[in-house]
Formats: C-alpha cells, structure tokens, sequence
C-alpha cells in the first residue's frame, strides 16, 4: 500500500512570489531591449568599429555598452527568483530581494529620477515573498 500523498507540501511560492519574479524578469528584458533602442547608434559604431576595445571611448559607447549589459544579471536574478518560487524556496526569493533592494536603494539614491524605483518596488514584494506573502 502506497502512503498517501502530503497535503501539506507547498509546490509553489505564493502569487506574489511568482509574480514579482517574472516582474524582475521582465525589469532584465525591458532594460536590454530599451538600451539596445535608446543607444542603437553607438552601440552600432562601436561593433562596426570591431567591437572588441572599442566601447571605452567615447563616453556614448560605455554608457550604451554597460546600460544595455547591466540588463543581463537583472535577467539572472529574475530566472532565479522564478526558479526559487517554482520550488517554493522562499528564502531563496527573500534573499534575491535583499540584493535587488539594496542595488536599488543605492540606485535611487545616486539617479533619483531615473527609473530605479521600479525595482526598488519589486525588490520589496520579493522580501515580502520570502517572508511567506
């Protein structure tokens, strides 16, 4: 006789859980996409001047460079926070969170119009997560 499954086991994170990570997967995607618009002719010159050494001058291309590649670990962390909720792993989610609100915090403090505020928002439903919300 096969024991009866656990009613109990949590399978996933909470709605919030799974909603602010993919709002943090979505945060990554928006800032590659928006960078690659925003800065497409730098970006452009700097892979036809042949892309390797040519983003640190002049001061467009290493802004347009590091914009659009600062998008790549907001994506990572975003899979990871969806992977933690998948998993129910809310530790996992509230500690994305804390990474997530203290790169923001020092965001907003350092570019207070700039659009920081939108992650600062999704670290702080990503602790709550974590914390079972």
């Amino acid at each position: 006789m096969t024991p009866p499954a656990p009613a109990l086991i949590q399978l996933t994170s909470s709605l919030l859980g799974v909603a602010s990570s993919w709002a943090l997967v979505t945060l990554g995607v928006a800032h590659i996409g928006f960078g690659i618009v925003k800065y497409r002719a730098p970006l452009r010159d700097g892979v036809v001047a042949g892309f390797v050494g040519r983003f640190s001058e002049p001061e467009m291309r290493r802004t347009a460079f590091w914009f659009v590649l600062f998008g790549l670990p907001l994506l990572l962390a975003g899979h990871l926070a969806v992977r933690a909720a998948g998993r129910a792993d809310n530790d996992l989610l509230g500690l994305v969170g804390g990474y997530v609100f203290a790169t923001s915090l020092i965001g907003v403090a350092a570019f207070p119009r700039s659009p920081f505020p939108a992650s600062l928002i999704v670290s702080v439903l990503l602790i709550l997560a974590g914390h079972g919300f």
